[in-house]
This record gives C-alpha cells, sequence and structure tokens, in this order.
C-alpha cells in the first residue's frame, strides 16, 4: 500500500530481434518505456497509443440507429481489413453528402434565373454572362451599366440580371457581389443531385449491412488497440549499426521476469536504481478493494515517486468533509437508497465494487453527521428524544462551528506536512516540515489562548520555534562559497513567507462550516415555506405545499451532492497536496496487452 518501487532496465541486441522483444514485453505488461529515438518530425507520422482508426468506425456504424442482425462468428473476420473499410465507406460518404449538398445549392441559386440554355463560347464572341442579384430598390443602378444587361426574373425582393461582357465586371458595377451560377442549367444539375441520391442510398445500405458486424467489432477492439499500443512503443526504441535498445522502468520483483526473456532471446541487459535527478513514474500499489481511492489520488495531480501514498487518507478525509457539507442525515439516507437501488449493477468488476465501498463510506457518514448536528430534511427532533439526545453540534453556534472547521483545516495540513516530513527523511526538507507542523500548532494554540485571555507565551514560543526552523532548513543549496550563505538565508526568508499562505489555506476549511450551515437553512427555509402554504390555503395549499417540499428538497439535495463533491476534493487536491504533495510525477503506464472483452 505504497508507491511502487521501480527500477530502470536497458535491453540490448541485434535488431532481427527487435519485434519479438517490444511483443515479449507487451506480453509481460511490466515495463514503462522510455523514449530512446526521437519522435518523427511529421505529426502525421506520430503513431498514437490509441486505436483512433478503430474506435472512429465503431462510432460511425453505431450511429446507425437500427444495425442489422449481429454475426457472432466469422473465422475470416480480419479486424485490421474491415476497419480501413468502414474509413474508406465512411470517407465516401461524407464525399457524396458534400458533392449533393454542393448541388442543392447550385440548383437553388440558379433557379430564379428559369432553366438558361448557355450558347457555344464562340456564339458569344468571347463574351461571357456575369448574374447578378440586384435587390428592387437599386433598380436605377442598371441605368449607369454600360454593358449590354437583361432582367431574367423577378420575384417582391430581388431583380434577376445578367450582364454580357468579355471579362468579369468591375466589383463596382452594381452595388451588390455576382452570383456564381456555373455552366451547368438546371435540368443537368437535378439529373446529377438524382443520381448522386442514388449513390448515397447504396452507400447508406451498404453502412447498414456493415453494422452487423458490431459485436465483433467490439470484442475485437483489444486486438486493435494492441496492435496501436505496439506500434507506439516501437517509436521509442533505438536502432543503429544492427543492433537495438530498450529501455524503461520495471517493478522491482518482476526484474527476474525480464531478465529470463532477455537471456532466451540472447539480449544484454543493465538494470539501475533511479538516480537523485531522475524520477521514475509513479504507481501506486493498493489492493482492488481500494482501486476507487487510486483513481481519486491520481485524478487531479499525480503524486511523485519519491513521495507518499495519499490513498487512504483521501478517501479518509474526502467522505468526512462531503458529510459536513451535506450536513443532513436525511439527505445521507437517500444517497444510501439510491447506493442500494445501483448495488448490484456495481458489483461486476473489482473497480465497480470499491466505488459501491466508498460510496456506501460517504452514505454511512452523511447519515452519521447529520445525526450528530440534528438535522433530518431540515427538520430538528425533540430534544428529549433518542436522536435529540445524539445531537452534540448545533450548526447555528457559529463559534463552535467555526472552531471546528479551523481545528480541522490545521489537523488537514499537520498530517500533510507529518506523511511529507516522513517520505523525505533524512534531507533539510523533512525538518522544515516539522517546522510547519510546530507553526500551525502554535498559530491555533495562540489564536484560542488570545480568545480565552489566557497565557501566550507558551503558543508563542512554539510558533517562533516552527518558523526559525522553517528559516533554517527551507533551503537544501549546498554551501561551495561564502555567498551560498546569502542565497540560502533568502531561500529560508520566502519559506517563511508562507506563513501567510498557511494562514489562507486554514481559513478555507472555513468552507464546511459555511457550505454545511447553507444546507441546512435551505432545507429549513423550504420546510417553513411549504408549512406556511398549507396552513394558509386549505384543500389546495396541501398539494402546493407537497410540491414545495418535493421541488425544493430536490434542488437542495441537488447543489449540496455538488459542493460535496467539489469542495470537499478541493481542500484535499488544493490545500492538502500543496503541503504534503507538492511535487507531480508521471503516471505509470506501462507496454502492455489490452484485455480481452467477452
Amino acid at each position: 500500500m505504497t508507491v511502487a518501487s521501480l527500477k530502470k532496465v536497458t535491453l540490448f541486441g541485434d535488431a532481427t530481434a527487435r519485434t519479438e522483444t517490444m511483443v515479449f514485453l507487451q506480453e509481460l505488461g511490466c515495463m514503462h518505456l522510455v523514449p530512446l529515438a526521437p519522435l518523427p518530425d511529421a505529426p502525421e507520422h506520430v503513431q498514437s497509443r490509441d486505436a483512433k482508426d478503430a474506435y472512429t468506425a465503431l462510432r460511425f456504424l453505431a450511429e446507425v440507429g437500427t444495425p442489422r442482425r449481429q454475426v457472432q462468428r466469422d473465422p475470416g473476420f480480419d479486424m485490421t481489413r474491415f476497419v480501413a473499410e468502414v474509413l474508406d465507406l465512411s470517407h465516401r460518404m461524407r464525399e457524396m453528402r458534400d458533392r449533393r449538398d454542393f448541388l442543392v445549392h447550385r440548383i437553388r441559386a440558379v433557379r430564379p434565373w428559369g432553366d438558361l440554355e448557355f450558347p457555344p463560347h464562340e456564339d458569344l464572341a468571347g463574351n461571357r454572362l456575369w448574374f447578378y442579384r440586384l435587390p428592387v430598390k437599386h433598380r436605377k443602378a442598371l441605368e449607369q451599366v454600360a454593358l449590354p444587361w437583361s432582367i431574367l426574373g423577378t420575384d417582391h425582393r430581388f431583380l434577376y440580371v445578367v450582364l454580357i461582357a468579355l471579362d468579369e465586371p468591375d466589383d463596382d458595377v452594381l452595388p451588390v457581389a455576382r452570383t456564381h451560377t456555373g455552366a451547368l442549367p438546371i435540368k443537368q444539375l437535378e439529373e446529377q443531385l438524382e443520381d448522386t441520391e442514388i449513390a448515397l442510398e447504396a452507400l447508406e445500405a451498404e453502412r447498414l449491412a456493415s453494422t452487423r458486424y458490431l459485436d465483433l467489432m467490439r470484442k475485437n477492439l483489444s486486438e486493435a488497440e494492441t496492435k496501436a499500443e505496439l506500434a507506439h512503443a516501437e517509436q521509442k526504441v533505438l536502432e543503429e549499426d544492427h543492433l537495438f535498445a530498450v529501455q524503461g522502468w520495471v517493478l522491482s520483483d518482476r526484474i527476474e521476469a525480464v531478465l529470463a526473456g532477455a537471456k532466451s532471446r540472447k539480449l544484454a541487459a543493465t538494470i539501475e536504481e533511479p538516480r537523485v535527478d531522475e524520477l521514475p513514474p509513479t504507481l501506486l500499489e493498493q489492493p482492488d478493494s481500494r482501486s476507487a481511492g487510486v483513481d481519486l489520488a491520481m485524478f487531479y495531480q499525480v503524486p511523485s515517486a519519491r513521495g507518499w501514498d495519499p490513498t487512504v487518507m483521501l478517501t479518509l478525509s474526502f467522505a468526512i468533509f462531503f458529510a459536513m457539507i451535506v450536513a443532513d442525515a436525511g439527505y445521507g439516507l437517500v444517497i444510501l437508497a439510491g447506493l442500494g437501488l445501483g448495488w448490484k449493477g456495481l458489483g461486476n468488476t473489482a473497480a465497480r465494487r470499491s466505488w459501491r465501498r466508498l460510496g456506501l463510506g460517504i452514505a454511512l457518514g452523511t447519515v452519521a453527521y447529520g445525526v450528530l448536528v440534528g438535522s433530518y430534511f431540515g427538520v430538528s427532533p425533540d430534544q428529549t428524544s433518542v436522536w435529540g439526545k445524539l445531537q452534540i453540534l448545533d450548526l447555528n453556534d457559529f463559534g463552535a462551528m467555526m472552531l471546528l472547521s479551523i481545528v480541522i483545516g490545521v489537523l488537514h495540513l499537520v498530517i500533510a506536512n507529518a506523511l511529507a516530513a516522513r517520505a523525505a527523511w533524512g534531507t533539510r526538507h523533512a525538518i522544515a516540515n516539522l517546522g510547519w507542523i510546530a507553526s500551525l500548532l502554535g498559530g491555533l494554540f495562540l489564536w484560542r489562548a488570545s480568545v480565552a485571555e489566557q497565557a501566550t507565551a507558551v503558543p508563542v514560543a512554539v510558533l517562533g520555534a516552527g518558523l526559525a526552523t522553517i528559516f533554517v532548513f527551507s533551503s537544501d543549496r549546498p554551501i561551495q562559497k561564502p555567498t551560498d550563505w546569502l542565497w540560502r538565508m533568502l531561500d529560508g526568508a520566502q519559506g517563511v513567507s508562507g506563513a501567510m499562505g498557511a494562514f489562507g489555506d486554514v481559513l478555507s476549511y472555513m468552507r464546511l462550516f459555511a457550505l454545511g450551515l447553507a444546507s441546512a437553512s435551505l432545507a429549513i427555509t423550504f420546510n417553513d415555506l411549504a408549512f406556511g402554504v398549507m396552513q394558509a390555503l386549505e384543500g389546495p395549499g396541501m398539494l402546493f405545499g407537497l410540491l414545495i417540499l418535493l421541488v425544493g428538497h430536490a434542488l437542495n439535495f441537488g447543489l449540496a451532492l455538488m459542493s460535496g463533491v467539489v469542495h470537499g476534493l478541493r481542500l484535499n487536491y488544493i490545500e492538502f497536496y500543496k503541503w504534503g504533495l507538492p511535487d507531480e510525477g508521471v503516471a505509470f503506464r506501462p507496454l502492455t496487452r489490452k484485455e480481452l472483452q467477452e
């Protein structure tokens, strides 16, 4: 349940064994490749690791509303050939649609001039016909035209005029631009349109017939993705003088398997530990039951391989923050009911079961916190009842809720610094993290002591010691000449200046109190409005009141869910990651085969 340990492996061998080696590494599925060769200069020659053509062809066929009966077995089905045929069909259909649209537009543009029959070019003594759609209000402009002209048609808005000239008239000959009608009469254009539509129908029929292979395409997508992944990986292999080299990061416990394969293929191999200036990719080793936490941890920022695994801490704090923002046991029960309805569907895979467990934890946490604050769809229980006695927090007690939010914020950042110090132990930065822990706790105790008008000497001393530690240990700059001491002092001053940022980050946790209060207040408001309508109107008041309750709580529930997710994750991704995981890494993505789809 930590960041996986990786080593860099380089394989060398004869170029004739290159393809076999890459296929072996893909079958093994444990090497994150490092590019040794530059990518092609032309972007169109860069191979994608995704089977874009296969997905494009699949989407093209899947858009057909009523596909044909599916073929489940076809020994001669070739995914690569079929994808190429479908893409060619898509290209031909696109061209045919463009041709049809062009003809429709040209016919619409030519029709006002009538069914024109253009005379041979020599009959016009080298002259050409130039067509204009002239607004009726500019009729007098024709009288100033020196060229021969004629009005071929009119309607209530335009005059359809033709000019005769050797060359195209000047742009200012008429107050409108000329119209492009082409050299074909409407009759021929309509014949071409009919032929185009017939051809398009034939292509649509071909597309419909191809939809019978949709299921086979979906089953063979994994093979297309595997080939695309391999083609992308081969671009990273260096080949010179009949030799090749491939390099990548491998899990420490899979090194022996790679070396065994290299030995059987007569390849040379080197194994290296990560250098100080080298950052391996990040792989969070967690059981399948926690894959949802891994997804959350990698969603916003990939933790550095030299950092630590935030999965458990992230899921726990997210569930707590979500519960505090929703702040209603009734809404927690609604989440629990929705989860129950989809419980079976979320149990198909290990990943879905992990998300189901996370959802269950969030729902139960929301119910528990709602009981603690005594809110059930905005209704507070009788203090003499069992549920009333379980209420130990009052959302309307601003002082207590503000204190709770700030304490949670300080503890969250303290934990972040403690975990960061543990990951960096043995370096100056780890000591600086301990200084931040002392500063955060000292600032909290100083605030509470000043509010209670108690002695502040001890909190001030803790705060001062923390800031001094930060000043001394924030820089890891080596001392090689006297001026380096000055740079260390500047780095320390910059580190201490982060105290204002820490103060702002702690205050960010006030949103837990503010959003929870807003959710509870809206629920109470909708309840009061509904009950007021019920009392004011006899008969229909009951119906209107129920509608207000239903719509109001649905709206508030949606807002609470959105706030809980967005702000619950924000406090982790922004504030917590800033202090605990300041460095970003690259996700471990090995060369591997794609799993066959059932």
